[in-house]
């Protein structure tokens, strides 16, 4: 994917949800993936054109895990004119040590949002913005189905009242297959994830089934999508239907 294909993903999902006004203040998550870095080059960028006017803060959650290098995040930034923060944490250890925690991927997301939502408004932020994708829409949607129950997945735009803050999140029309691309064609430094349980969670287990479904199924992956669009989430109405 070139970085043309990027903006236009991005700007799509940005104008059906209406996720950016005039004079914002958004806080990127970076965690030094391939989809936040994606989300970071998209957002940068857009910044210069788009009309209504925003500026950007990144914010990396350090864990607290040993050997976590930010050098390269941080001259990413520099380069793409990003102002770029790092919040060092204790989470890793608190999770990890006890050993107590029977579902240590829940208590850990919690933990990194709360202080990345923290800093954000911290720095004056008033929207925050997540890199997840296509496939992590049709993933958390069979996840919920599976697992509780439910017909449910993350909405495009959230207002987080006890934070006073709005997440948007810009990739939802992007695939992931199209993220990697764009990660080797501009040879994105990924950082490797150094969670020792990384690649044994729900979510690998929902996106290998995703792939085997659309595998036997051909399309089905695009329906499951299309499912969550025009199904009946309301959060998942575009501004030109309400």
């Amino acid at each position: 994917m070139k970085l043309q294909q990027l903006y236009s993903y991005t700007r799509k999902a940005i104008d059906d949800y209406q996720m950016i006004e005039d004079g914002d203040k958004i806080a990127i998550g970076i965690s030094g993936g391939k989809d936040s870095l994606t989300l970071l080059y998209a957002l940068a960028g857009l910044r210069r054109f788009y009309p209504k006017k925003f500026t950007l803060e990144a914010i990396t959650v350090s864990l607290g895990f040993d050997n976590f290098d930010t050098s390269k995040i941080a001259a990413l930034c520099k380069e793409l004119d990003v102002n770029y923060t790092v919040v060092n944490t204790d989470i890793a250890p608190i999770i990890f040590e006890t050993r107590k925690e029977s579902n240590p991927c829940s208590l850990c997301a919690k933990m990194r949002k709360g202080a990345f939502n923290d800093k954000a408004k911290e720095l004056g932020c008033n929207k925050s913005a997540y890199a997840h994708h296509k496939d992590d829409v049709i993933e958390t949607t069979l996840m919920s189905l599976l697992f509780e129950g439910r017909y449910y997945t993350f909405s495009p735009i959230t207002y987080l009242d006890r934070m006073d803050i709005t997440l948007i999140r810009p990739l939802i029309y992007v695939d992931e297959v199209d993220v990697i691309g764009f990660k080797n064609a501009y040879n994105l430094s990924v950082l490797k994830n150094p969670c020792p349980i990384d690649g044994y969670t729900k979510r690998e287990y929902a996106k290998n089934l995703v792939k085997q479904l659309n595998q036997e199924h051909p399309g089905a992956r695009v329906r499951l999508f299309h499912a969550v669009t025009d199904g009946l989430l309301s959060d998942w109405k575009k501004e030109t239907e309400q």
